[in-house]
């Protein structure tokens, strides 16, 4: 019961967030941080991903939420639709890296459903969040978080050391949730 009540109490907080409560939403990314990390161990494990690529899965999990969260039916539990982030996240990394990854039909139907709900909006979200960033953590997050470029790569093209990126985008990232609640208060 202690795992449905965690659940309940992380879906109360994102449909408050989804209606524009940015407290609520800070509680729910808190909250649910362990959580992520802890799957994308699992996760990790289970694909043979080295444990180096669990902060990263991670922070690509947590931009994806706040990209997505319109796409989670409130009808549903978040632990799943959670997951389905995290092992589609770490799918992404190790295909990248040329990975061949198989995965079974019956987790794919579950996120088709929420792809066919997607509209233009999240796009222009982002770009204008990005906007508050400043370089090089824009291009940063363009590079790993939405052009699913690898921190090597970013950081060979950008001239910068791994640990350096590493930092920026982490950097960006809180960027990015301070600018989301500044923004849930400017509109409430």
């Amino acid at each position: 019961m202690k795992y449905s009540a965690r659940e309940e109490e992380w879906a109360a907080w994102m449909r408050a967030a989804v209606a524009g409560d940015a407290q609520a939403y800070d509680r729910f990314l808190r909250a649910v941080t362990p959580y992520l990390r802890s799957i994308a161990r699992r996760r990790c494990d289970q694909f043979g991903a080295p444990p180096s690529e669990v902060e990263d899965v991670v922070q690509e999990v947590l931009l994806a939420v706040h990209l997505k969260r319109g796409t989670w039916d409130v009808s549903r539990p978040i632990g799943p639709w959670l997951s389905i982030i995290v092992r589609n996240k770490l799918i992404d990394r190790l295909r990248r890296r040329g990975r061949h990854v198989s995965v079974p039909i019956e987790d794919v139907m579950e996120t088709l459903e929420a792809d066919r709900n997607e509209d233009g909006g999240d796009r222009v979200d982002v770009d204008r969040m990005l906007e508050g960033l400043r370089d090089p953590q824009r291009e940063i997050v363009r590079s790993i978080s939405l052009g699913g470029a690898g921190i090597r790569e970013t950081a060979e093209r950008l001239k910068m050391t791994e640990g350096a990126v590493r930092v920026a985008l982490h950097r960006a990232l809180k960027g990015l949730a301070a600018l989301y609640r500044s923004d849930g208060r400017e509109d409430g």
